[in-house]
């Protein structure tokens, strides 16, 4: 039995033994990837022990850098803001302008912080604040996502997390920074009470007004200590945390709709949230209005004006919000002048002297100047007037869209005209209704008549001429609607952007876009933002110069002597007239080559052709508005019986802003205007 076993066995066995041995067995990996003794897709295919080794070693990586940088970040004391550097803005010529101070900002403890107040902020802000874990994942999550896709990154974080980013970090919406605020915040929710978040919160905040801090802001607003706010000035002081240039609603008629709807909103809010009673919350039903903005005595005069026009340019050129702006730190070099600026305000000051008598005539009472200077050749903004001072009128004249331009909007319909006219025939000779027609409007725009306008409105098309003036510079939110009176003149664009306009036909037809600030740097290095797009050819070159000519006549007209002598200097001018009735008076020039030879615009040789480098293009605007009226107050009876409805005065601040010589000094008191 055994033996017969043993020889089963042997012939299992093979007959012939292999050749050659293999030298060694195959070395184990430690990462099998791809997968050894496998074929096709399954070598490609990784095992379930590499999936679960790889996963929990980017968790463990995860979970020490975390730890690494826990442990590393350090919470800084939140009173470094108050040390913060001032922004200083800067002449075209590189001399200080005005340096805009240190944070605004007053700590307070939480006992001298009503409890409605408390509870208003945190019903609007993070109603779970007492609870959570300090942080917002689906928050960060969403900004995250929205900063990498170039979206919104506003919204979604906590009370706590708005705290850090208030007081130990910068405001930019990176990822980096955004990785930041979530270690700090849990970090400063471990080791301080929701007690002490809070109040570093309600004193860190940014309110707007160069408030930061419920302390500042509650005299900026209200004039009152922060102890004394009541719960409805509450709940609209916690409406501006998300932004006070949305929500201030002293600033526009848009941001008071969205700050009372907020306002409503915290309120009920808290009532929803067991923070007050329906009966009380039945007592407020008037929104607490607040005080109008005041500006600081170092900005007073046209330096608040000067830089609202500044900050209004950096912010649609970077991005940066009032609350950036505040922080501090900033060189800005703008591009004013500061002798055309002192000009433009003494010639002003000066005529107003002359020919505005509140105290003689109630019908000069709450009359108001606006007026800007803009370089053709580049579109930087040299001189502006805003007001008699920013820090007692509050409203920018140089840039309010609400004054209808009147005659002064013509040119451009006769522009459009002669632009048809040229791409239909170009060198070729014009049918006769063609020269007849556009004959007709240069007649019209030198004699003051309006049907001839209206009548090339509906020829040439409105939106050929609103295409041509949003080319030219003017805002197409300042733009009426297109109706049959629009070529007369009934949208209102700001003095800024109306001489911006008109510098396109100094400038040979080429329009470049206006701007305020040269540049820019934080901590000596410069902002991006400020390249400044290439001008663009709006007009024909010749249609510029035909233009150019025709309103050397209007400025002839306007500006010249009652002996029929004209300016000491040909001026390509705009004008609105007495029979306009806009409830506006507008004078906009340019100077236009040498000294005047005597003769009438139109003849040989009597004005040299105009150029970009002859000086600024000017626009001056005045109208009469009582503070707080949404609607202008007619214009009868300004400056006296003689003044054309106001039409005379802009013109006399031209040439006192000139400071050229006159031909007969006496003679400009009394400018003619043409019978409308």
């Amino acid at each position: 039995m055994k033996g017969n076993r043993v020889r089963r066995l042997l012939r299992r066995l093979p007959r012939r033994l292999p050749r050659r041995l293999p030298r060694r067995l195959p070395r184990r990996r430690i990462i099998d990837y791809p997968r050894q003794g496998r074929a096709g897709l399954r070598r490609w295919l990784p095992s379930w022990r590499l999936v679960l080794g790889t996963f929990g070693t980017c968790i463990g990586g995860l979970v020490g850098l975390f730890v690494v940088v826990y442990i590393s970040v350090d919470i800084p004391n939140e009173n470094e803001l108050a040390a913060q550097e001032a922004s200083i803005y800067y002449w075209a010529d590189g001399s200080q302008m005005v340096s805009v101070g240190a944070v605004n900002r007053q700590n307070v403890t939480l006992d001298k912080v009503p409890d409605s107040v408390e509870n208003a902020v945190i019903a609007a802000e993070n109603a779970t604040f007492y609870s959570d874990s300090g942080i917002s994942l689906k928050g960060i999550g969403r900004a995250v996502v929205n900063m990498l896709s170039g979206g919104d990154t506003q919204g979604g974080s906590t009370i706590t997390q708005q705290y850090v980013k208030n007081t130990y970090l910068s405001q930019d919406q990176t990822v980096t920074r955004k990785a930041k605020e979530f270690i700090i915040s849990l970090k400063v929710n471990n080791q301080k009470s929701k007690r002490e978040i809070l109040r570093g919160y309600l004193n860190t905040s940014w309110f707007g007004r160069s408030s930061n801090g419920i302390q500042a802001a509650a005299h900026a607003y209200y004039g009152i200590d922060a102890e004394k706010l009541n719960p409805s000035q509450g709940a609209l002081l916690a409406a501006l945390l998300k932004g006070s240039e949305q929500y201030d609603p002293t600033l526009s008629k848009a941001n008071h709709q969205r700050a009372v709807a907020r306002w409503k909103w915290i309120l009920d809010r808290q009532v929803a949230t067991g923070k007050m009673s329906a009966s009380e919350r039945a007592r407020y039903t008037k929104f607490p209005e607040p005080r109008a903005l005041a500006k600081p005595t170092s900005q007073a005069g046209q330096t608040g004006y000067l830089v609202d026009v500044a900050n209004k340019f950096i912010q649609s050129s970077t991005g940066l919000t009032d609350k950036d702006l505040a922080s501090g730190g900033y060189r800005i070099h703008t591009t004013f002048d500061k002798t055309l600026t002192h000009r433009l305000e003494k010639a002003v000051t000066s005529v107003r002297q002359q020919t505005i008598d509140p105290k003689k005539r109630t019908t000069d009472t709450f009359v108001q100047f606006g007026a800007a200077s803009v370089r053709p050749k580049d579109g930087a903004i040299v001189a502006l007037y805003g007001g008699a001072d920013a820090t007692k009128h509050f409203g920018n004249n140089a840039d309010t869209s609400a004054v209808p331009a009147g005659s002064a909007f013509k040119p451009f319909v006769l522009a459009a005209s002669l632009e048809q006219q040229t791409e239909a025939w170009g060198a070729e000779a014009n049918p006769g209704d063609w020269d007849s027609t556009v004959g007709d409007l240069r007649g019209a725009l030198m004699n003051a008549q309006s049907p001839p306008f209206v009548q090339a409105g509906q020829r040439i098309g409105l939106e050929r001429i609103r295409d041509l003036v949003v080319n030219a510079g003017l805002r197409e939110e300042s733009l009426a609607q297109l109706e049959p009176t629009f070529p007369l003149g009934t949208s209102a664009p700001s003095a800024i952007r109306l001489a911006s306009a008109y510098t396109t036909f100094s400038n040979g037809g080429v329009h470049a876009e206006p701007y305020a600030v040269s540049k820019m740097t934080l901590d000596g290095k410069p902002l991006d933002g400020f390249d400044h797009p290439e001008p663009a050819q709006v007009l024909s070159p010749d249609v510029a110069q035909q233009m150019t000519g025709i309103l050397e006549g209007l400025g002839w007209r306007t500006l010249g002597t009652s002996d029929g002598r004209g300016p000491f200097r040909p001026v390509a001018a705009g004008v609105s007239e007495p029979g306009d009735r806009m409830k506006s008076a507008w004078f906009v020039g340019s100077p236009s080559g040498a000294p005047s030879t005597g003769a009438v615009p139109g003849e040989a040789g009597s004005f040299s052709k105009g150029s970009a480098d002859d000086g600024p293009t000017t626009a001056i605007t005045m109208f009469r508005n009582k503070p707080g009226a949404p609607e202008l107050l007619p214009m009868n009876g300004v400056g006296g019986p003689d003044s054309g409805l106001g039409t005379t005065i802009p013109p006399k601040i031209w040439t006192a802003y000139q400071d050229t010589p006159s031909r007969d000094a006496s003679s400009q008191e009394t400018s003619p205007q043409a019978t409308p």
